[in-house]
Formats: C-alpha cells, structure tokens, sequence
C-alpha cells in the first residue's frame, strides 16, 4: 500500500469533488450561524440543520448582489459548487448566490405591486408633503412593547425635552399585521392630534417585514393629510411604505431626528439671528443718523430766514411783474375800445343802410325779370311738346281714316290674335263699333 501525504489526499478529494456533477452545482437550505464578515467583504458563515452542519464561504463579488444582511437565525438558499480548503482540510459549499427561504414568491408580490404604484404616481416625489420645522406633537405607529418606540421617545427627548409622542399601537409582524397597522393610521388621521406620523419597527428579514407592502396601506399612506415618515428595519431594508411616504428613514431613531428638532441648537441658532438683527438694527440706525446730520447742515436748516427771505423777495418781483402786465393789458384794451367807438360814431349807419336798401331793390328786380323770361321759356318748350305730340297721337291718326282695333281693351297688333267667332272692338276717327270675326 502507497502512503501519501495529507496535502496529496486533500488535493485528490477536491479534485475528486470538483469532477462531481451534483457537487459542482448545488442548491442546499439551511439556517445561518456564526456568520462573519472579513475586512476585504467575503462572508463566512455555516448551514445548520437539527443535526448537520455545512461550512460556506461567499466571496465579495457575489456578496454585492445580496438583497438583504446575512444574519444568524435567518433560514437561506445558498448556491454555489462544494469543495475542499485544503490547508485546514474542511469540506465548505463556495456559494455564488444566497437568497432567504420562503421570499422568492413574496419578493415577486413586492416587485409587482412596486410596479405597479410607481405607475400610477404614488411614488412621485411633487406628492410628498414636507415634514414640519417644529411639531407640536409625534405620532408613533408601532407596537407598545418593542424598543422602538423607546427609542423614539428616548431620540426626541434628548433632542427637543417635553416633546409629547403619542403611541398609536399595533403589531409591526406577522399576516394578521397590515389590517391592524392600517387601523391605527386611520385613527391618528381621525384624531388629527399629531403634526407627524413615524410607522415604524426594528429590523427583520424580509418576511417580518412585508406586512409593510401593503397595498391598502400604501395607498392610505399616500392619501394621508400628516407628512408620514417610513422606519422599517434598518437602513438597507425597503419596502413599499417607505417609498410611498413622505420621507423615508432608515432607522427608527434616525425618524425621530427627522420629526423632531434640536431644541439647544434651535436656542442657539434663535441667540444668532437676534444678534444679527440687533447687529443690522444698530447699523440702520447708524445709518439714518449719519444722514440726519447730513440735512441738519444744509443751509436751509443751519440759516432758514435766508431761503424764506429770498422767496419773499421773488414773490414780490412776481407781483410787481403781474401788476405791470394786466395794467398794460387794460390799457391797450381802452385804446381798441376808444378807436372802435370813434369809428362806429364818424360811420352814418342810415345811409349805409340806404345804400343796402337800394343794392337790394336792384337785385330783387333783376331776380323778378329772370324769373318771368325763364318761365316763358319752358311755356314755350312745353307748347312746342304738345303740338309734337298731340301730331304723333292715336287721335289724329285716326282722324286721316285709319282704324284701331282692341279686344277686351287691349290693341291687337296681329291677325293671328283675334279667333274665329270672337267678338273685338273697331275704333275710328269720330267713333267705334263691335265686330265679329268670320
């Protein structure tokens, strides 16, 4: 028999391992224990059962693909290939995939119904209400006997003392969860006692947590009137209440730093900004003084009798300048007045009106006489139109021997008019008769 070395047989059974089908590429479920995390972010932990043990390694690469923090107590899927660690001779399963037991179908519901509120806008950050500067009051939904609410209380006393934190309970856990955490947002919407609302629980695997990607509960998140801040689990945890909320959070204490103020630096920032406004009051009126002195120097304040004594010597030039001128002005007014009345007085206004009279006895007689001349000028036109036409009528055509001839008062101008057996009417010169066409 060949005697070998141990590193010869460890080299021999992981190659022998790695030439097996099924060790090459396995799926094996299990609890996690003793997980750890090196410096460079490869994870070692191992798989339990009642009664077994598996040693497993998953590398920095893949690790960067994990949608949760591997934890003791959290039941996985880990994939991957088996081997052998040769210096220490330990068979471990190389994983290149590690999800949680039991989440593969609840992660595909988050996924949809992610999907699908996205779509309809309840994600948009233009909805979001704006989380108060100092609230008079918090509302905490969770549940009464976790640390959470603790440390919320313990946060928001330490930032802002005698901040009050009304407990809205309810279980943060479990299928019977979301209609009871749904209940107690409704009744902090009813009281409307609060300024802000935490929803909030510690962390959990994915399952503990997905009472909160419910749907009812999203969509009352978003019709909610109080800013909603979203604590769930820790800080690489989501889920859909935190992306509907107003703002997300990701820890519970970090909600409480969000809602509640630091009373010492809102003291002190109060202390700056009365200095700054005592600092600009003072310089205002520094300001108004430098220029009141200003005006104080001007010589309308320094000598005031001079300005009003030079305005009363240019309001008497203003006088003396408007006396002069309507004096003028009456004046000249007398002049044109006394020229016009000698004129009116050296006219003779009868024999102007004599000569008027005359002027308008000629133009009357001459009106007279043109009036009389053309109105025997058209008696003449009209007498000439009369003998023309009187010459060109019916009368005294007739009266020369010809006839007329009408039927039923109309002339016929044709033969072809009057029928056989009908009556018509004979006019001559001095009469008319009827007649009967044969």
């Amino acid at each position: 028999m060949r005697t070998i070395s141990v590193t010869e047989l460890n080299k021999y059974v992981k190659a022998m391992i790695a030439e097996d089908g099924l060790l090459s590429d396995v799926s094996v479920s299990g609890e996690l224990s003793n997980v750890s995390c090196s410096g460079q972010g490869h994870y070692y932990f191992t798989l339990k059962e009642d009664n077994s043990i598996l040693r497993c390694v998953l590398f920095r690469g893949a690790a960067s693909g994990l949608r949760f923090v591997p934890k003791d107590g959290i039941k996985v899927i880990a994939h991957g290939k088996c081997s052998l660690y040769e210096p220490s001779g330990s068979f471990q399963l190389v994983c290149d995939a590690l999800i949680e037991d039991g989440t593969g179908r609840l992660y595909e519901q988050f996924e949809m119904l992610k999907k699908k509120l996205f779509a309809e806008g309840l994600f948009n950050e233009d909805h979001k209400k704006k989380i108060p500067f100092l609230p008079k009051k918090v509302g905490a939904i969770t549940s009464p006997g976790g640390a959470v609410i603790e440390d919320i209380k313990n946060v928001a006393g330490r930032r802002f003392p005698g901040m009050p934190i009304k407990l809205y309970p309810c279980p943060v856990q479990g299928s019977d969860a979301p209609p009871l955490i749904i209940s107690a947002l409704k009744a902090a919407i009813s009281d409307n006692d609060c300024d802000v609302l935490i929803i909030a629980r510690g962390g959990g695997s994915f399952e503990d947590l997905f009472c909160f990607n419910d749907e009812t509960l999203a969509r009352l998140i978003y019709d909610c009137p109080i800013p909603v801040i979203s604590a769930v689990g820790h800080e690489t945890d989501f889920t859909i209440a935190d992306f509907v909320a107003d703002r997300r959070a990701p820890t519970p204490s970090a909600a409480a730093e969000l809602a509640v103020p630091e009373k010492a630096k809102l003291i002190s920032d109060l202390a700056s900004m009365k200095l700054r406004m005592k600092k600009n009051a003072e310089q205002e009126v520094g300001n108004v003084r430098r220029a009141l002195d200003l005006l104080k120097l001007r010589p309308v304040f320094t000598r005031p009798l001079d300005s009003v004594e030079t305005r009363a010597q240019m309001l008497d030039a203003c006088v003396l300048r408007l006396n002069a001128t309507v004096g003028n002005t009456a004046a000249l007014g007398r002049s044109e007045l006394g020229f016009l009345k000698d004129r009116f007085n050296a006219s003779d206004v009868k024999s102007v009106l004599a000569s008027k009279r005359v002027g308008f006895a000629g133009t009357a007689a001459r009106l007279e006489n043109a009036s009389a001349m053309f109105l025997h000028t058209k008696k003449s036109e009209a007498e000439l139109l009369k003998g023309k036409l009187e010459a060109l009528g019916p009368a005294n055509v007739l009266s020369r021997g010809y006839s007329m001839i009408e039927k039923n008062g109309v002339p016929v101008t044709s033969a072809g008019s009057i029928s056989k057996g009908e009556t018509f009417k004979v006019i001559m010169g001095d009469g008319g008769f009827d007649a009967e066409r044969k």
